[in-house]
């Protein structure tokens, strides 16, 4: 497999390259002396962050047969801990313990502080370990943190995700990989069971990059699905009846499924939140002016949101983003 292509996630028969863990050594026995995922491929994976995303992520890992060890500001859950998860006190211990040390925090600033600070993840590396960073961060400091890693002989990726809670849930989310080929071949059975679409894009950096664009399309798509929605109801039309007759046509998307729904019944319980998607349209809009590009529809979804978080809906999800423009034009697209 190279850079840009997509991994199959069926559960085929991993590539003789791959190299993954097994009951005899922890670690590193040929994918191909492998019989199946479950039975023969142990690895002892360190996850440090347990949120709304980590947490079913880490359990899919946990379901898969494999060892965690996890680490959190919070208590870990105590579905994980009942399936035999070790808790430990610091990303050192985990760094220590684990093999492959897995990251999924909010923002740049906690993926830093998680690695380098007193008692990070740094402190407990040693040479052929990997972290894989599946945070959704800067691209410019992802690269400065992978090189940081790497100058200790570990290996480090980028993975964020996409699919917010529900994917994360059902192991069905988009992984973006940056990083090098033979990482990305040792932990893709790993990605295997916590996503579907899996694509190594580039070497470190690429897979924030990703991201960030994708970003810019959900974020532009849920204002795009607030509009219509709101248009039709303003209009006098059933926006759910609206709804269900654009997802036959080929304005259809898995916005307008997932959040025009919620945008018609009001559930703005989070997935993934608004004040989270504020922070990626900011990187996108900071890498915009070094790149020298304009980004004027993602600067006016950016500004939406920023009129939700003015109005104290930053932990809402960000479907909620169509309640900025509700309230520009005083209506509620459920009201119909």
């Amino acid at each position: 497999m190279t850079a840009g292509s997509a991994a199959n996630t069926s559960r085929r028969p991993i590539p003789s390259t791959a190299w993954a863990g097994s009951r005899r050594t922890g670690w590193l026995e040929p994918a191909h002396q492998r019989t199946s995922l479950k039975e023969s491929y142990v690895a002892n994976i360190g996850f440090i962050g347990l949120g709304i995303m980590g947490a079913p992520m880490a359990l899919n890992l946990q379901n898969g047969g494999h060892k965690l060890y996890l680490h959190d500001r919070r208590n870990p859950p105590g579905d994980l801990i009942e399936g035999g998860a070790t808790v430990c006190t610091s990303g050192a211990e985990v760094a220590k313990r684990a093999d492959i040390i897995i990251v999924m925090v909010p923002d740049t600033p906690h993926v830093e502080a998680v690695l380098f600070d007193k008692g990070g993840v740094a402190e407990g590396l040693s040479p052929g370990k990997i972290v894989v960073d599946m945070s959704s961060i800067s691209p410019i400091e992802t690269k400065r943190f992978a090189d940081k890693i790497k100058s200790q002989g570990a290996e480090y990726l980028d993975a964020p995700v996409s699919g917010g809670e529900v994917g994360a849930k059902a192991a069905s989310l988009t992984i973006m990989v940056g990083g090098s080929q033979e990482a990305f071949d040792k932990v893709l059975p790993l990605f295997q069971l916590m996503g579907k679409n899996i694509t190594l894009v580039g070497g470190n950096g690429d897979g924030q990059t990703t991201k960030v664009a994708n970003q810019i399309i959900v974020a532009l798509n849920i204002q795009a699905v607030a509009e219509a929605l709101l248009f039709a109801s303003k209009a006098g039309a059933d926006p759910a009846k609206v709804r269900q007759a654009l997802m036959g046509g080929f304005a259809s998307s898995r916005i307008l499924e997932v959040h025009g729904e919620r945008m018609v019944k009001r559930t703005f319980n989070p997935g993934f939140r608004i004040e989270l998607h504020q922070k990626d349209l900011n990187l996108a809009l900071q890498g915009a002016k070094t790149l020298g590009v304009s980004l004027p529809n993602t600067a006016a979804a950016q500004e939406l949101m920023n009129s939700c978080a003015a109005h104290g809906m930053s932990g809402l999800d960000h479907s909620a983003l169509c309640r900025a423009i509700e309230m520009m034009s005083n209506h509620e697209i459920a009201k119909g």
